[in-house]
């Protein structure tokens, strides 16, 4: 039986199984331990139900997606507005070290993938499908490429790919806050932050975070941001007239920047950081929720075992390069845990992901502005660019 359900049946239903979560995390403490965040939770708990019914020949549920694209925007729209040129500058640095150590993953990933299809007389082609395509691909980049490869000779490669895409995501959702947690607890993170308030004092006051709500500033804070995504579909049409392929919610991110940066310079207008910072909070949940709900898990059964040993070695050497190289080279300080955290839902998944692990972190941990600027700028400004280019050389390799 198949029940299809329309845009506002979807995101109500987004927002039962996002609640299941919000319990779930205040029901079972080792969840809030390790830093699990509440969407994840209860979209996976959504998808293990989808598959029960699924493969029991009882119901299966087709959701319209529609507002998911509009919250995954929304959100995107108000990470935009953060990119102050003032927080550049603090953190300038660490952008291009995070940018580098994403790279350097990228490469390997698709060394491992490579090496291990090998050892299980797979072809080439199949080990990219489970590298950086799908790690830090995602979807979007497992879509574009799996027909590819197919065509190259590798039969069954879309789908390996889109379901190296799933595993990933639902991985990097779960060993991030736990790597958070476990670097900041084991080199005394907290209590370092703290003694360098004076430091921190600045850009927590430039993230706005801790001021408190006005009720008005939310009409501006939708205004502004609506205004912002309408004028973002104008600059990715430009984009798109140039021969330039970007995810669709850059133009809107963009467009957010813009507007506050000219705030930050005129003043001739407010730009309320702490209700767009909220609204953008709660369309990433909605989002999560969303993608976690359109999971389909029952793909990752149909992979044999070698296909798993290769998707369970990437998630390994993720946890490694977060908790031994990402943490390094950032500085191992709280924003360098932080980004760990992050690096390991953007690594294996996607930039929301990475993004969700952060939230979860800080909430229990306290504020980190600069990696919530850092890896927004990298995972969608920059690593599409470069994976695209990485994975297209290596296929050059083998086609």
């Amino acid at each position: 039986m198949m029940l299809k359900l329309d845009m506002v049946q979807s995101i109500a239903l987004s927002v039962i199984v996002l609640l299941l979560g919000i319990f779930l995390v205040k029901r079972f403490s080792i969840l809030r331990k390790y830093c699990i965040p509440t969407p994840v939770v209860g979209g996976l708990v959504y998808a293990l139900l989808a598959l029960i019914l699924k493969q029991g020949n009882i119901l299966e549920v087709e959701l319209d997606t529609t507002l998911q694209k509009i919250v995954m925007t929304v959100f995107f729209t108000s990470v935009g507005f953060s990119a102050s040129f003032r927080i550049l500058k603090k953190g300038g640095l660490k952008v291009a070290i995070f940018l580098a150590c994403s790279l350097v993953l990228v490469a390997f990933q698709n060394i491992i993938g490579v090496l291990l299809s090998n050892l299980f007389n797979l072809s080439p082609l199949i080990g990219l499908a489970t590298g950086s395509v799908p790690m830090t691909g995602g979807h979007g980049t497992a879509a574009a490429f799996g027909p590819l490869m197919e065509k190259a000779g590798a039969l069954g490669a879309n789908t390996v790919a889109l379901a190296a895409a799933t595993f990933g995501l639902i991985s990097g959702s779960m060993i991030g806050g736990p790597v958070g947690n476990r670097l900041i607890l084991k080199h005394d993170l907290l209590n370092k932050k703290k003694a360098k308030k004076n430091n921190f004092s600045e850009l927590e006051e430039l993230s706005d975070e801790q001021k408190p709500l006005i009720e008005n500033n939310f009409n501006i804070a939708i205004f502004e941001i609506l205004i912002a995504m309408g004028v973002g579909t104008l600059l990715s049409s430009l984009f798109e007239k140039a021969g330039l392929t970007l995810p669709s919610y850059i133009g809107a991110m963009l467009s957010g920047a813009i507007i506050r940066n000219i705030s930050d310079w005129k003043k001739s207008y407010e730009v309320p950081m702490t209700e767009i910072d909220l609204v953008g909070r709660i369309s990433l949940s909605l989002f999560l929720s969303m993608a976690l709900m359109g999971l389909k898990l029952w793909q990752l059964a149909d992979l044999a075992l070698p296909l798993f040993v290769m998707l369970a070695s990437q998630v390994l050497f993720m946890y490694l390069f977060a908790n031994f190289v990402t943490f390094n080279l950032l500085g191992k300080d709280y924003d360098a845990a932080v980004l760990a955290a992050g690096h390991c839902g953007f690594g294996l998944g996607a930039t929301p992901n990475g993004i969700a692990n952060m939230t979860s972190v800080t909430e229990k941990f306290g504020p980190s502005p600069t990696a919530f600027f850092v890896l927004p700028l990298v995972g969608s400004l920059f690593i599409d660019f470069f994976n695209a280019g990485i994975v297209t050389f290596f296929m050059n390799l083998f086609v």
